[in-house]
C-alpha cells in the first residue's frame, strides 16, 4: 500500500484538461503565496526537495501532481493573494484553482493552509465555500510563531467565520506540530488510512 513518502513529481498542469484522467483519490493542497504550502508538502511526505520551497512567494503557477501510485495524487494548487504578482496572473491562478475544485470528481479532501497570525482572507473564503461537499483541513501554519493566548484568540476568531465542514489544526512544519494528524487525516482521504484498510482481527 502507498504511503505519503511514495510522493513523486508527476507533472505540472496549466489547465484541469491536462490533468491525469478524472479517476482514483487526489487531496488537494490550496492558501496564499506565502502561507508554507510547499513547507507544509515537504513536511507530510518526509521529503526536503518534493514541493520547491522559494523565498520569493508565488512559484507555484500550474497544478503540481505528486503521485503516490497510479490511482493516489496529491495536487498542489497556484498560490494566491501575494502582492507582488501582477494582479491579472493572481486573477489567472485563483481561476485555475476554482476550475479544478469545480470539476474534479475524484478530488476527497482540501487541504488550506493559513497563516495563524494572518487568518482567513477572502481569498480563503471563496475557497472554504467552493466546496462544502468534501471535507476540508484548514491547516493554521506557522503556530510555533505565537504563544499559548494569542493562539486560544485567533482559533476562536477564525472557528466563528469558518464554514461547518472546515476542521481546523494549528501547524507548524519547523516544530511538526499537527504533522501526524495531518498525515493520517490525508491518507484515510485517499483511502490508504487504518480506517479504510481491511480489518485483521475480523477473523480471529
Amino acid at each position: 500500500m502507498p504511503t505519503l513518502r511514495d510522493a513523486a513529481f508527476l507533472m505540472g498542469a496549466p489547465s484541469v484538461r491536462d490533468l491525469p484522467p478524472d479517476t482514483g483519490a487526489e487531496v488537494a493542497f490550496g492558501g496564499r503565496s506565502n502561507a508554507g504550502k510547499s513547507s507544509a508538502l515537504n513536511a507530510l511526505t518526509g521529503q526536503t526537495g518534493l514541493a520547491r520551497v522559494s523565498k520569493t512567494p508565488g512559484r507555484t503557477q500550474q497544478l503540481n501532481v505528486f503521485a503516490l501510485s497510479r490511482d493516489h495524487r496529491l495536487i498542489d494548487l497556484p498560490g494566491y493573494g501575494y502582492a507582488k504578482v501582477p494582479q491579472a496572473l493572481r486573477h489567472t491562478f485563483l481561476a485555475l484553482t476554482t476550475a479544478y475544485l469545480a470539476e474534479r470528481r475524484s478530488l476527497k479532501g482540501l487541504v488550506l493552509l493559513a497563516d495563524i497570525r494572518q487568518g482567513l482572507k477572502a481569498e480563503d473564503h471563496a475557497l472554504l465555500q467552493s466546496r462544502l461537499d468534501i471535507p476540508i483541513l484548514v491547516l493554521l501554519s506557522k503556530a510555533d510563531k505565537v504563544n499559548r493566548s494569542e493562539r486560544h484568540r485567533l482559533l476562536h476568531a477564525m472557528a466563528q467565520v469558518a464554514p461547518e465542514t472546515a476542521y481546523l489544526l494549528p501547524f507548524s512544519s519547523l516544530s511538526r506540530e499537527g504533522l501526524e494528524e495531518t498525515q493520517e487525516t490525508v491518507l484515510d482521504w485517499l483511502g490508504l488510512g487504518p480506517a479504510t484498510a481491511p480489518d485483521e482481527s475480523a477473523d480471529s
